[in-house]
């Protein structure tokens, strides 16, 4: 019983996570491409997006979440003018962001269940 619960405390804090790593990435790509205004509210609603991509994608196959994910970072992007960058980077820093942030979530999700006992 125990297991179950730290499994699912875990699981919980493996969603947080990712969305902290998306919310991190998308703030050091706004401030890096010298994006005006807050950028803490701008990240935020770049990492929204981009996490309900990758949440979609992940409901039809694991690699949905690698189209999704970058189509709703470029069209948030887009959508909000947020900076001039080709739609071509928009779509590549899309796919270097959520990609990152899924190898970090899934490094840490497989070190918690080692860590349960399930390898």
């Amino acid at each position: 019983m125990v297991y179950r619960i730290v499994t699912l405390v875990g699981a919980v804090l493996l969603v947080v996570l990712l969305f902290c790593l998306l919310w991190l990435m998308c703030r050091r790509f706004l401030a890096y491409q010298d994006a005006s205004g807050d950028l803490s509210d701008r990240a935020m609603v770049l990492a929204t997006w981009t996490f309900a991509g990758i949440a979609v994608g992940l409901v039809f196959a694991v690699i949905g979440a690698f189209v999704a994910g970058p189509w709703a970072f470029y069209r948030t992007l887009r959508s909000q003018g947020y900076v001039a960058v080709s739609d071509a980077g928009a779509i590549g820093w899309g796919l270097a962001i959520v990609t990152v942030a899924l190898v970090l979530t899934t490094s840490a999700g497989l070190l918690l269940l080692y860590s349960v006992g399930a390898f």
